[in-house]
């Protein structure tokens, strides 16, 4: 029987529940080898042998070489566990989070500064505009 997940319907966001954990497993694995420092030589010295060791899809392989950070998450990654690719990248954690919104560093810093993104947009589908009422049929 297959779980009733309301939270699928909010553009733009994915949840990391069971499956997506499942989906990711060796994603996320692969980013926690990233913990050793002889990992991240390797790594750095050749990412796609290093990613040809780990049972990844082809598809999470390629959005960790892109450093697609999105694609990664829809693929299964977790955000924390992606979190280690930017750290050997020498990436911050915000400079990683504005790659991922198309922003530049300082663009996303002073969007968080000013108390983050609006909503609009990534209501529920079918979710009324704030301030208005969902009309009753």
């Amino acid at each position: 029987m297959a779980l009733d997940k309301p939270y699928r319907d909010i553009p733009g966001t994915t949840i990391f529940d069971a499956d997506m954990a499942r989906k990711g497993y060796h994603l996320n694995q692969f980013c926690m080898s990233l913990m050793k420092p002889a990992n991240r030589e390797r790594f750095k010295a050749d990412e796609r042998a290093y990613l040809d060791e780990w049972p990844m899809s082809e598809q999470q392989k390629l959005a960790v070489l892109a450093r697609d950070l999105n694609r990664c998450i829809e693929l299964g990654g977790n955000i924390y566990f992606l979190a280690k690719i930017g750290a050997t990248d020498g990436k911050s954690f915000q400079q990683m989070a504005a790659s991922m919104t198309g922003m530049t560093e300082a663009q996303y810093r002073d969007m968080m500064l000013a108390g983050g993104r609006s909503i609009e947009g990534n209501r529920r589908r079918g979710e009324p505009p704030a301030g208005q009422q969902r009309r009753a049929d």
